[in-house]
């Protein structure tokens, strides 16, 4: 069947590339795995839509997104959410890659929308309209929990000195 060779020539080629997207958004690999494994069984089951669409990696990272989105709706996951606490203002200034971690658990504390919109935006580097038909909002939605959810970092992340300079 050649849907089936093309689905799994497509999967095994862009796997990579997909894994380090649900980790970015989810922030741990057990989760990402989970989710994305949940997304390519959607994709077989509608590779014939995945792959007429205007460009397949934006469809399937829609549905990557929507999956990860969706998850927040899960009995489970409303009912049990890890935590992780972040450096607070008496820290010692955060510069460079030896706070990524720092970082990343700041981005943990973001609502699932929100740490979407800096995966796509910033990691992905999509611009506002791709990130905007990504989630499916409007361009205005992607501007708006873009500026929250950096004023959010701002606040979880108070002593962090953008490209690793400090002022006296």
């Amino acid at each position: 069947m050649r849907d089936e060779r093309d689905y799994i020539e497509y999967v095994q080629a862009r796997t990579p590339v997909l894994r380090r997207l649900a980790h970015r958004l989810c922030g741990e690999w057990s989760a990402a795995d989970d989710l994305l494994q949940d997304c390519l069984v959607k994709l077989y089951r509608h590779w014939r839509r995945a792959a007429a669409a205007d460009s397949t990696d934006a469809y399937v990272r829609a549905m990557l997104l929507h999956a990860y989105l969706a998850e927040r709706e899960r009995f489970w996951a409303r009912r049990v959410r890890p935590t992780a606490e972040v450096a607070g203002p008496a820290s010692t200034p955060l510069a460079g890659a030896e706070h990524r971690v720092d970082l990343l658990t700041a981005l943990a504390k973001l609502s699932r929308g929100q740490r979407a919109v800096l995966v796509l935006r910033y990691w992905e580097d999509l611009d506002v309209a791709q990130t905007a038909a990504a989630l499916g909002c409007s361009p205005g939605t992607v501007k708006s929990q873009t500026s929250l959810a950096i004023a959010a970092l701002r606040r979880l992340l108070p002593n962090y000195v953008p490209g690793g300079s400090q002022t006296p």
